[in-house]
């Protein structure tokens, strides 16, 4: 199953970002602030945070009392199928695994459940990319 980024960042309006930093030079924290100044609902879920970029932060995906879009995830590869398998039980519209983080386990899952994954790609990037 091939993911049409464009089409899928279009459809997207709820971004859960798995991994969230509220620590300001980290990864994390730059593409979630980017995306929300861009227009995107970003959920941060980080169970060390009571909130981050002014949004209430929730410790794990089932938490959150609202439809997740996507759920993007900043967290080791040996993380991933566990969030993914969150991810599908909870209907999410697709899976982001940031740039340096792929597993196959979680792709294998996601495309299993029919829904769009995209592994070892930046989401600020690609976005920008689609803005050309």
């Amino acid at each position: 199953m091939s993911v049409d980024i464009p089409e899928l960042l279009q459809k997207t309006k709820t971004i859960a970002v798995v991994g969230l930093s509220d620590k300001t030079d980290r990864p994390s924290y730059d593409v979630a602030r980017y995306m929300q100044a861009v227009g995107y609902d970003i959920i941060p879920v980080n169970p060390n945070c009571q909130s981050i970029l002014g949004m209430t932060c929730y410790p794990d995906l089932k938490s959150i009392p609202q439809k997740i879009d996507m759920v993007n995830v900043f967290r080791r590869a040996e993380d991933c199928l566990r969030i993914t398998q969150e991810a599908i039980a909870l209907g999410v519209g697709s899976i982001w695994l940031q740039l340096g983080i792929h597993d196959e386990a979680s792709v294998a899952a996601a495309k299993k459940a029919q829904i769009p994954i995209v592994t070892n790609r930046c989401l600020k990037i690609e976005h920008r990319l689609c803005k050309k």
